[in-house]
């Protein structure tokens, strides 16, 4: 099917309110196949992806080790039922993502946990990331008996009604906020160490008006415009969570199998939460997600289920899913892709570092192979149309970005980790040929 052909039929029978589509043709581009860190649209033409579409390929697009896993899952079991009758990757898995977090957390001589408690996690599976969310805010409620929730400026924690308590944009939120419960309380999301004395402050004001049950936050914010709290932040957190008995959430669902350049954002500050909200890159492609918290946390909030489950879905722990799951940990540890993520985000940060433009202000910053370009106009207002702009000519010229920030001025790298340095200087010089020769306008 053509491009055309498919954005018409997209524009007949989509919400409109989905897919934007320029009416001369520029944008979008219309995928039909991908491998590794390219993708080719429906006319056939090549693609370097520096998105890994939303971060999901880590592992690189349709990684065949991946791909098989979930075939041969797809022709012996593709459906089960989750929270009746089981299966055994679901097991597995379950025991995977204790191993690769709470387990190693605890072993860790530079981890801070909150109490010298099991090194087993449990884990609730669902499908998307805002999912995995609101299992963990389940989680605290029940745990804490606690109803409020601290969360952080520019925070992005998806768009279902339990989470968009705790996403910060009103352009997300606003149109629904009759209908929202509101407990969740919103915090400056800090950008360097002199911002901490007012963080904590701000903390205690809510503490002592509000019932407060748990603190959610992203250790990077990704859909916030790639932004960067100091190393600190996260041992604030931990300290006031403990002080005060609320439970430590991390939403490290953009941030985590190795996008920072470590397992997890969270192992940069040696932090480990109480509960971690994992999905994207966790299978390479399929829709699965994951709650994962302190095993006497999760068993002492959620009763033993006596045949009816107070929290799930038909599709929970699908047997695809958490196959594919499997393969792409696999993968992920085999290929080293943690440390090649670490290795390649310094170069990447260093070359971004280096564009500059005579119209624009221009700041770089990263962890490992999340990364973004922030343009500002020379009054110091975000650059959104030139941000914009510059994706959009970038697509043309055979590169997929995305803006991202609240203003969307700020053009963001999350690359598959199997990406080559000659490729991340040839998207870099390319951007900043554009940036320029002000290529933007």
């Amino acid at each position: 099917m053509t491009t055309t052909k498919t954005l018409q039929l997209l524009r007949d029978y989509e919400s409109r309110n989905i897919v934007h589509i320029e009416s001369d043709g520029s944008w979008p581009m219309v995928w039909e196949r991908a491998r590794d860190m390219h993708v080719w649209d429906a006319n056939g033409k090549k693609y370097l992806d520096l998105t890994a579409a939303f971060g999901v390929a880590a592992a690189g697009h349709a990684n065949p080790r991946v791909v098989k896993a979930g075939q041969r899952q797809l022709a012996r079991l593709p459906h089960a039922m989750g929270d009746v009758h089981p299966h055994p990757r679901k097991a597995e898995l379950a025991r995977e993502l204790s191993r690769i977090t709470f387990e190693r957390w605890t072993k860790s001589p530079n981890t801070r946990p909150r109490i010298l408690d099991p090194v087993r996690g449990k884990v609730i599976f669902s499908n998307s990331g805002f999912e995995a969310v609101e299992s963990a805010l389940k989680t605290a409620m029940l745990d804490t008996g606690r109803h409020g929730v601290i969360a952080f400026s520019g925070a992005y924690h998806g768009l279902g009604y339990g989470a968009l308590n705790v996403t910060h944009r009103d352009f997300f939120r606003g149109p629904f906020q009759y209908q929202l419960r509101e407990f969740g309380h919103f915090v400056q999301f800090p950008s360097k160490a002199g911002d901490l004395a007012a963080v904590e402050w701000a903390i205690h004001r809510i503490l002592r008006r509000e019932r407060i049950g748990a603190m959610l936050v992203e250790p990077v914010q990704a859909r916030g415009g790639i932004n960067l709290p100091p190393k600190e932040f996260l041992a604030t957190l931990r300290r006031l969570c403990d002080e005060h008995g609320a439970l430590l959430i991390l939403d490290e669902i953009y941030t985590g199998f190795g996008r920072t350049g470590k397992w997890f954002a969270c192992e940069h500050s040696g932090v480990a939460p109480d509960l971690v909200c994992l999905g994207k890159a966790l299978t390479g492609g399929f829709p699965l997600s994951a709650c994962v918290g302190r095993a006497h946390i999760m068993d002492a909030a959620w009763p033993a289920s006596r045949g009816e489950a107070m929290h799930t879905s038909t599709f929970l722990g699908n047997p695809v899913g958490c196959a594919m799951a499997l393969a792409q940990i696999g993968e992920i540890e085999r290929l080293n892709l943690c440390k090649r993520s670490a290795e390649l985000g310094k170069f990447l940060l260093g070359e971004l570092s280096r564009i500059q433009s005579p119209t624009l202000k221009v700041e770089a910053r990263g962890l490992g192979l999340m990364a973004g370009l922030e343009l500002r106009l020379p009054d110091g207002k975000p650059a959104s149309a030139a941000a914009m702009q510059a994706v959009k000519t970038m697509l043309h010229h055979g590169f997929i970005l995305l803006p991202e920030g609240e203003h969307a001025n700020v053009i963001s790298f999350t690359p598959p980790l199997t990406i080559t340095k000659a490729q991340l200087a040839k998207a870099v010089t390319a951007l900043n040929e554009l940036l320029a020769t002000d290529g933007h306008k």
